[in-house]
């Protein structure tokens, strides 16, 4: 099974940008579609993004439509999230995860530890 170990993660002023990264170990990540979601304190999980196996598949959720973008380096393991124009409202523990692509958290077999993000000024 694949294990997964998010970085990226930090403190960022408004309208900043900040990368986070999705390494796999244990398994191929090409073998899996991936997503990223996120829980901000007192919420429920949501989906961020997902990417299909070879990438050629993206979806992300209305919020972050044209500031968030996905990718996947398959050659290496990772896949990205690249975040721009960052809101306070963008601030929770961000989470990829690694399965079948789809929407529900029950697409998803294996997950990260989480990455915090805090946007604060």
């Amino acid at each position: 099974q694949v294990q997964l170990l998010e970085s990226g993660g930090g403190l960022v002023q408004p309208g900043g940008s900040l990368r986070l990264s999705c390494a796999a170990t244990g398994s191929t990540l090409a073998n899996y579609a991936i997503a990223w979601f996120r829980q901000a304190p007192g919420k429920e999980r949501q989906l961020v993004a997902n990417i299909s196996k070879r990438g050629g598949v993206k979806g992300y959720h209305d919020s972050v439509k044209g500031r968030f973008t996905i990718s996947r380096d398959n050659a290496n393991d990772t896949v990205y999230l690249q975040m721009d124009s960052l809101k306070p409202e963008d601030t929770a523990i961000y989470y990829c995860a690694a399965g079948r692509y789809g929407n529900q958290l029950s697409d998803y077999d294996s997950w990260g530890q989480g990455t915090q993000v805090h946007v604060s000024s």
